[in-house]
């Protein structure tokens, strides 16, 4: 097919009558081509604060096949594409580029298959990551990835960004539970990656080069998920400090003495304040810092654990360390830290969640380090996150039409970004890299590192056609 030429104004291709516009409708139907301006506004940015532009075009297939035929066209066209689920990244890796249409693939919201045998799921990627355990749960089965948008967010965006969750210390991310892909390439040919058996080394595990790859490789339109047992049991404690040093020491006091718990989350005085005030939940709001633990597996392994992380707490100066009375008193409690970003949003009108990750080691100097840094730079910054894995959410609260205050923003994230390299650590965690990370990436990367990402997107989409521009730049 001849590629149409290119107008100056690149939202041309996309007007009423044009023969790409036409061809699109073709492919995908009439009524899931959007292109009026006010069904545009919420595919122009994702959960990224500061960061958006204007779609001028949203594709809405419903099926693999449809991708298929919508990436050969756009291939053939060398129109950009840019993949979406529900638009929950934290990362601006879904917002919209020039001239580009907008992928959403929300439609494909079917779970294929559950196999109790083989303890698998096959499903399409627009289904919500929390069905995925719905589906699991009459079968005795569970799917362990929790990310905080899990009621909102896809499985297919999950994979794309390798998103991690509360429960991540113990039960690990994303990528630890995927067995198989299907993906269609840039060319529009379909490939079918991994399967369900367990032990499976034949060839490169391409797979896993797609299991974080934010839609610059490939876009994956069905997911084979393992699955695990459902913990018999669980249980759930609060542990309150007066020093951010003495809750970092006890989780890894906690982990030193070989206890694995599902969850180690911390939330600092600004966030438990914050969370208190939104939720009221009865979080304990002038302690320094909150730590959230919870273990399951057998029940008699549970109270052993449990009994022994509150001793730990309290060896280390708890304030307080409560058990939760019961199952809905304990969720009301992982509630509250997973409302930590909404609680925080109500107070100024921008609210950046960032996403920085130490060794455990590490914690308490990454968290000191984020509050000199707010105090020097005159910013409102709350931080909670996984305690457990080192994984850190430095959250500014601030204003983006504030341009002196969005200046000292830059300059405050550029130093905890410094410092995270410093302590050994990583600029994200599992928020990915996409337009925000982009600039720091460099940073962590050395010179053959950073080059062997371009040489593998050159090599699988070399007219750099899908999600341009995120995670790094092409030298062309």
């Amino acid at each position: 097919m001849k590629r149409s030429p290119t107008p100056s104004n690149p939202s041309a291709h996309f007007t009423e009558g044009s023969p790409i516009l036409l061809r699109l409708e073709k492919i995908v139907g009439e009524n899931n081509v959007l292109t009026r301006r006010e069904d545009l506004i919420p595919y122009g940015f994702d959960g990224t604060a500061a960061l958006k532009k204007e779609a001028i075009c949203v594709v809405l297939p419903r099926s693999s096949e449809a991708v298929a035929e919508v990436m050969r066209f756009a291939h053939a066209e060398k129109i950009p594409v840019v993949t979406r689920g529900s638009g929950t990244g934290l990362s601006g890796g879904s917002v919209p580029v020039e001239g580009g249409i907008v992928l959403c693939l929300v439609h494909l919201n079917h779970i294929l298959e559950v196999d109790p045998a083989n303890l698998t799921m096959l499903c399409e990627s627009g289904v919500i990551t929390k069905a995925v355990d719905d589906a699991a749960t009459p079968f005795g089965l569970f799917y362990p990835p929790d990310p905080g948008s899990m009621k909102i967010s896809t499985i297919g965006g999950n994979v794309a960004n390798n998103s991690g969750g509360l429960r991540g210390l113990k039960y690990g991310v994303t990528r630890d539970y995927v067995m198989g892909l299907e993906v269609v390439l840039p060319s529009g040919e379909v490939a079918w990656l991994g399967s369900k058996c367990v032990k499976d080394v034949a060839g490169y595990s391409m797979k896993d080069l797609f299991v974080g790859s934010e839609g610059t490789l490939g876009i994956i339109t069905k997911v084979l998920l393992k699955l695990v047992p459902r913990p018999k049991a669980r249980r759930t404690l609060l542990a309150s400090f007066d020093t951010m040093e003495s809750a970092a020491r006890t989780v890894s006091q906690i982990i030193e003495k070989q206890i694995i718990p599902c969850t180690l989350e911390f939330l600092d005085r600004k966030t438990c304040a914050s969370v208190e005030a939104y939720a009221k939940v009865g979080l304990p709001t002038g302690a320094a810092a909150v730590v959230l633990m919870e273990t399951d597996g057998h029940p008699a392994v549970v109270e052993e654990e449990v009994e022994a992380m509150a001793e730990i707490a309290r060896e280390n100066g708890a304030i307080s360390v409560e058990q939760a009375t019961d199952e809905a008193h304990a969720t009301r409690l992982a509630t509250a830290r997973r409302s930590a970003f909404s609680a925080l949003a109500r107070i100024r009108p921008t609210t950046i969640l960032e996403d920085v990750t130490v060794p455990r080691s590490r914690l308490a100097e990454i968290v000191s380090h984020v509050e000199e840094v707010a105090a020097r730079h005159s910013l409102e910054i709350a931080t909670f996150g996984h305690f457990g894995d080192g994984n850190v959410h430095p959250t500014i609260l601030t204003d983006e039409t504030d341009h002196e205050e969005m200046e000292r923003v830059e300059l405050a994230l550029s130093e905890i970004v410094d410092k995270t390299i410093a302590l050994g650590g990583t600029i994200t965690g599992e928020h990915g890299v996409g337009l925000a990370k982009k600039p720091f990436l460099p940073r962590q990367f050395d010179e053959a590192s950073y080059s062997l990402l371009k040489e593998v997107k050159l090599t699988l989409d070399p007219h750099g056609l899908l999600n341009p521009g995120k995670i790094f730049d092409l030298d062309r």
